[in-house]
């Protein structure tokens, strides 16, 4: 068997107890934040007998760009090859035939999540999270991307100066 002298223990407990010490007095390392912590908040509701309800959030990003991110609730269980086509438009959701504004990234339909960096618009222009306050617009999600089920739109909400309350 081994056997260790009372000398070298102490050596071995210092080293260790110096080693904890220095351990829990380093910097911890952070990456710097994906987005600036400015976001915006508007309800998306139902829009069809589907029992569809979510949640579009704004977020600006450092370089002043900005997310789309929409979030669906519903209760039932997916189907993971679903997914549901989602279009920021131009003008409030009772305008007829309005005019879409950016093609956003469809929403998942196992985790009903979509995330969009948001690009130029349609008409050339570009948004930064003030000028997305006064944007004149809303967003809709289809059941499809095409066919007779293009038409069904499973939620929707005014954004920008047409919604109905901002939070944050």
């Amino acid at each position: 068997m081994w056997q260790i002298q009372p000398s070298t223990m102490k050596i071995l407990i210092g080293f260790l107890v110096t080693l904890l010490t220095l351990s829990s007095c380093s910097e911890t390392i952070v990456d710097p934040p994906d987005y600036t912590g400015r976001e915006l908040e508007y309800p998306l509701i139902q829009t069809s007998e589907y029992d569809y309800t979510g949640m579009v959030t704004i977020r600006e990003y450092p370089d002043g760009g900005l997310e789309v991110r929409i979030k669906l609730n519903w209760d039932s269980p997916l189907n993971s090859e679903l997914k549901f086509p989602a279009h920021l438009h131009f003008g409030r959701y009772d305008s007829k035939d309005a005019p879409m504004a950016f093609m956003l990234n469809p929403v998942n339909g196992l985790t009903l999540l979509s995330q969009t960096r948001l690009e130029k618009l349609a008409d050339g222009t570009t948004l930064n999270f003030d000028s997305f306050k006064d944007f004149d617009g809303h967003i809709k999600v289809h059941l499809a991307s095409e066919g007779t089920d293009y038409k069904t739109i499973l939620v929707a909400g005014n954004v920008g100066k047409n919604a109905p309350t901002q939070q944050k």
